[in-house]
């Protein structure tokens, strides 16, 4: 149902109070609300929910700090993210002189270039 401790008990209260529909977990048989519908049963049912949610939530935030610890020393390693950049054309100069003076668009310039628009542009920005 999810990661996220309130949002998963939330949804279970939703499907089966608000909407009182029953849930069956195939490989969790204390999660069959079909069954035991007495106050015990629902007693059972919820707490092995709620201990499954905080356990799924523990491991997701488990999973983020390693993430951000495993990026953080791949940056100290020197390690690069995302996509290469793409080589500034040799004739770049002189097409963003024609843009810049308005002989031509940015996006006749992108096409002269060989690139998109938005890349046409973003070059503009940072290199005139």
């Amino acid at each position: 149902m999810g990661r996220n401790y309130d949002e998963i008990i939330e949804q279970w209260r939703i499907i089966t109070k608000q909407i009182d529909a029953d849930i069956l977990v195939i490989d969790m048989p204390l999660l069959d609300t079909r069954v035991g519908k007495d106050l015990t049963g629902k007693f059972v049912a919820d707490l092995v929910l709620q201990i499954l949610s905080y356990v799924a939530q523990t491991e997701r935030e488990a999973i983020k700090q390693r993430q951000a610890e495993g990026i953080s020393a791949a940056k100290a390693r020197g390690v690069k993210f995302g996509r290469p950049c793409i080589p500034l054309p040799n004739d770049f100069y002189v097409v963003s002189e024609m843009y810049r003076r308005q002989m031509i668009t940015s996006r006749e310039s992108a096409r002269m270039l060989s690139v998109s628009q938005d890349t046409f542009l973003r070059w503009t920005k940072r290199y005139n």
